[in-house]
């Protein structure tokens, strides 16, 4: 349903507006999710590709920029896991075991997939019409 809400933003956007989206992707294009991830962490997701991304806005938008942060993404990840197990006495008495466990596999597999650069984490920079003088 990319080109779907591509549309969407487009119809919603300014003719002068600019779009930014920021998204996880994959280095391959797929049709679902890791079934764990979709279980417990983003239901109904999926993770773009290149190719995916790209056939949804042709036609629609001028891409101004394409940045990729996914190869320093794990130390954000790393980072959140340590606040979380610095946080845990805190905040353990809302929570049992499992999530303690499901949590922590989430944060350093995630980590290990950017680091493996698997995963890509992206901010892409689109408008209607293009728009260089802003950019």
């Amino acid at each position: 349903h990319y080109r779907d809400f591509m549309k969407i933003v487009h119809g919603a956007l300014k003719d002068d507006g600019l779009f930014l989206l920021h998204t996880i992707g994959g280095n391959r294009s797929v049709r679902g999710t890791n079934p764990w991830i979709g279980k417990y962490i983003f239901p109904n997701s999926m993770l773009p590709s290149v190719r995916q991304i790209s056939k949804a806005i042709e036609g629609l938008f001028v891409m101004e920029d394409w940045h990729n942060f996914g190869a320093y993404y794990d130390k954000t990840l790393l980072a959140w896991h340590n606040n979380f197990e610095n946080n845990w006495d805190k905040i353990k008495s809302n929570y049992d075991d499992k999530f303690y466990r499901m949590w922590t596999y989430y944060l350093l597999s995630c980590a290990g997939s950017f680091r493996a650069r698997k995963n890509q984490l992206w901010q892409i920079v689109l408008s209607k019409k293009g728009c260089p003088e802003r950019v």
